[in-house]
């Protein structure tokens, strides 16, 4: 009687199986983490953030503009000659030829600081979009992780209602033979029949089901999967709710990055109000002019004066119909918002993780129960076939007891995939589901590197060639 219920037992033991070259949960993280098109979208719209950083920082940099210019202008002009018939007008077209280079030096002197506050404006949004992609990060390693859950929770599926199909198969046999002797009745084996009918049916539909699960993976991951490893030891996780939600407080990339948004937020408060301020700027203008040909006694060929100039200047808006105003006013509001923005998310997070965590508990009492519901099952199985073979039991109440044992497996699988859902969606929510705290062992990006190198503005220095350098290992000539 359990010789034929072997492949239960056998599939138990499947979700704790794994072979020597089976691809792990680690590998799959890793694999995303390398592959993901999300990801690598994200790192550059990172680096495109940086580089308003330099940006900003040329405000406060001499600013270096030429003209070079040549001319060939000509204008008729009158004169006077004497001769033996008197005083003459003469006419004659004079042509005059010239290059010209012209360099000037702008530079903003003082402003009350509005250049510095728009420079720590932008670094602190640098640093908002740095926690963005630590989001994205969580999201493609958490759907490589459920991808790689489910691919092996509906394998184990597929698996049972292969097994239930050959279950099925072999009392049919056996219930033809039974009608042949006359122990059973047409109906019975008509009733076998309907059952075998609906665990193809039902196979058909896990397998279906395990296609998908193959897709999934391989959109997230990057590669079907071959050989699963059984799941890994479970990640270390707080011991209480309050722990939990204390530490996505710290660690969470929305939190963080909505505490950048508010700081920046002041900071545009400062920004809009000195704009009203002045601005001393000072500018020095050099100049020189070749004349190419004879024009008159004062410009000969070869003629190159030379001119130099410095000023300085105030300028500042004394009216702008209310513009500034409203700017500033915005620019309060935003900072409302913001700092409001900030608390809401904080709320959203540590709903995030008491939802995780309930899930969690939920999932863990699943699994007591469907260990529970597997046995009564399993006893009421062997029960029923008892009777059944002492007459006081249909074929149709075995069919019903097998499908009893079958649903509760199925139950059993799907709650420890519950339980392994939970556990990486409780780390992404506490902000911790990263390849750098989960040691994928891949390269990790720095979204440092590339800061650091264009925060100065190089353009041709050391800075310069370690932005080259870095320009190279992603790829990009």
């Amino acid at each position: 009687m359990r010789k034929n219920l072997n492949w239960i037992a056998a599939v138990v033991l499947a979700m704790q199986a794994s072979s020597a070259n089976a691809e792990t949960l680690g590998d799959a993280l890793a694999g995303a983490y390398k592959t993901s098109n999300l990801l690598l979208q994200n790192q550059a719209t990172l680096r495109a953030s940086d580089e308003n950083v330099a940006v900003a920082l040329a405000a406060l940099r001499p600013v270096l503009t030429y003209i070079a210019q040549a001319t060939d202008s000509g204008q008729q002009q009158q004169g006077a000659a004497f001769g033996g018939n008197g005083q003459s007008t003469t006419v004659s077209w004079v042509e005059q030829q010239s290059i010209s280079f012209n360099l000037t030096a702008q530079m903003t002197l003082y402003d009350f600081g509005a250049t510095k506050t728009n420079i720590e404006v932008v670094k602190e949004t640098v640093l908002a979009t740095e926690q963005s992609l630590r989001s994205v990060e969580q999201q493609v390693l958490l759907g490589a992780a459920q991808a790689y859950i489910n691919v092996r929770l509906q394998e184990r599926i597929v698996s049972m209602q292969q097994s239930n199909v050959a279950l099925v198969q072999k009392d049919l046999s056996a219930a033809k033979d039974k009608f042949d002797v006359g122990e059973v009745t047409m109906t019975d084996v008509s009733q076998v029949e309907a059952q075998l009918a609906a665990a193809q049916s039902q196979l058909v539909a896990s397998q279906g089901a395990l296609t998908l699960a193959r897709e999934a993976y391989k959109a997230s991951v990057g590669h079907y999967p071959t050989s699963l490893a059984a799941m890994p030891r479970a990640p270390a996780l707080p011991k209480s709710l309050s722990q939990a939600q204390a530490i996505a407080a710290k660690t969470n990339p929305q939190i963080i990055a909505a505490q950048h948004q508010s700081r920046a937020a002041d900071l545009r408060v400062q920004s809009a109000y000195l704009a009203t301020q002045p601005k001393i700027a000072g500018n020095i203008t050099a100049g020189l002019t070749t004349y190419l040909n004879d024009v008159n006694s004062n410009t000969q060929a070869g003629y190159t004066p030379q001119s130099l100039s410095a000023g300085v200047q105030v300028s500042g808006t004394l009216y702008a119909g209310g513009q500034l105003s409203a700017l500033y006013r915005q620019a309060l509001n935003s900072q409302d918002a913001a700092k409001f923005g900030l608390a809401q998310t904080a709320v959203g997070v540590a709903q995030g993780v008491g939802n995780a965590w309930s899930n969690l508990a939920v999932a863990s009492a699943s699994i007591t129960a469907s260990d529970q519901q597997v046995t009564a099952a399993q006893a009421a199985l062997d029960g029923v076939r008892q009777e059944f073979d002492v007459g006081s039991r249909t074929t149709l109440d075995v069919l019903d007891a097998q499908q009893a044992v079958l649903s509760a497996e199925s139950g059993r699988l799907q709650a420890y995939a519950n339980l392994y859902n939970s556990q990486y969606s409780l780390l992404s929510a506490m902000g911790l589901l990263t390849a750098d705290h989960l040691k994928l062992g891949v390269p990790i990006y720095d979204p440092k590197a590339y800061y650091n190198a264009v925060k100065g503005g190089p353009v041709t220095s050391t800075q310069g060639k370690q932005l080259d350098s870095i320009m190279k290992l992603m790829g990009r000539d």
